[in-house]
């Protein structure tokens, strides 16, 4: 993750906390893909009777249109959260799903990689746009309102949080969940990807569950 600010709130310690725990707690449950037949066909997936991950969206794609989850329904959708000003992390996930994709060949046109910004006010549409061509010819940028942001991570329990390193408005960085996930052709939760994972192994986990997800 990016570091986080020098002095943070006892509050935002906490949050922060809460949500590393949260995630490590998922991420415990879901080591291994969960096997086809017990993900449910509703828009998220409880894992473990406890947490769901996955929701609706109504966000703003790079092209300017105005999309919601039930428009990539058919396909699997492999879901990052981030922001194009992330100085390493971000460039580097994003990276591997190309990878992982173009390790999939033919495969990968059953996959919908999408990038959901937690920074809006920056990535706008525009920016975007030139942002998700450094990576792969079909990689989905979402921006839209802060609150619409909101509900997306919310949904997909991804934690997020502004480090200032300036004076100005714009001096800051995001801490956020690092986290990629793989949703099934209904939008239910299938599995999630540590940050760095191999995008060999991406692919060959993907690859399991063309043709029987969702």
């Amino acid at each position: 993750m990016i570091s986080r600010p020098s002095y943070p709130l006892i509050g935002a310690m906490l949050a922060a906390l809460a949500a590393i725990a949260l995630a490590a707690y998922v991420a415990w449950q879901v080591t291994r893909p969960v096997p086809v037949a017990t993900v449910g066909s509703s828009a998220s997936l409880a894992v473990a009777g406890q947490i769901s991950i996955g929701g609706p969206f109504a966000l703003t794609d790079h092209k300017g249109k105005s999309v919601t989850d039930t428009d990539y329904r058919g396909k699997l959708m492999l879901v990052y959260f981030g922001y194009g000003f992330c100085p390493d992390i971000c460039p580097t996930e994003l990276q591997n799903i190309a990878v992982a994709l173009d390790e999939m060949g033919g495969k990968s046109a059953e996959v919908q990689p999408i990038f959901i910004t937690v920074d809006p006010e920056r990535d706008t549409v525009a920016f975007l746009a030139e942002y998700v061509e450094n990576f792969h010819d079909r990689l989905v940028g979402l921006t839209g309102p802060r609150p619409e942001i909101e509900k997306a991570a919310t949904a997909y329990r991804v934690y997020h949080a502004r480090a200032k390193t300036g004076p100005d408005d714009e001096d800051y960085l995001v801490d956020h969940t690092g986290y990629v996930y793989l949703m099934g052709r209904d939008g239910s939760f299938l599995t999630m990807f540590r940050g760095a994972t191999d995008p060999k192994k991406m692919a060959q986990t993907i690859a399991g569950y063309i043709g029987g997800s969702g």
